[in-house]
């Protein structure tokens, strides 16, 4: 039941992005690995469980293969890595999708930030950032926050 209310948001969060994204779903897709890697990288590495995360977020965000996901994962540390500032995914991200869907982003970021089983400083730091680039309030980002710790069964204060 879990599964099926997940795959009709999806569903749902595709069929929306496609609307209005058009021919730009690559950039978008593009942009999203960017942050997700820049998050994973905030606190000195990219792991395993890390880099599995973020293409098992790709994989559900956008309807991907698992080859598909990495090789957008690729090209997204290689665009992260040349790219010093965070401005242009970001402008990506708010012309690209819709408002509602931002703290789905944040929540995939908090994903990525927790895969490691570490919440580094930086990382918070940095998904406050972010949150706020992308117009997520401080509040929505905890709520976000909140629901990825207990999805993946981490305590965490309220």
């Amino acid at each position: 039941m879990l599964r099926k209310a997940m795959l009709d948001r999806l569903a749902a969060w595709l069929k929306e992005g496609q609307n209005s994204l058009s021919g730009a779903q690559d950039e978008l897709q593009l942009a999203v690995a960017a942050l997700l890697i820049g998050a994973a990288r905030v606190d000195d590495g990219l792991d395993e469980r890390e880099r599995a995360t973020i293409d098992r977020l790709l994989e559900r965000r956008f309807g991907l293969s698992p080859e598909d996901a990495r090789r957008i994962e690729t090209a997204a540390e290689r665009s992260e890595e040349r790219s010093a500032q965070l401005f242009g995914f970001v402008r990506t991200i708010n012309s690209l999708l819709p408002q509602e869907r931002r703290v789905e982003l944040i929540e995939m970021l908090w994903e990525v930030a927790y895969a490691d089983g570490v919440l580094d400083p930086l990382e918070d730091t940095l998904l406050r950032r972010i949150g706020s680039m992308v117009d997520v309030s401080d509040r929505d980002r905890g709520a976000a926050r909140l629901r990825v710790a207990r999805r993946l069964g981490i305590a965490e204060e309220e």
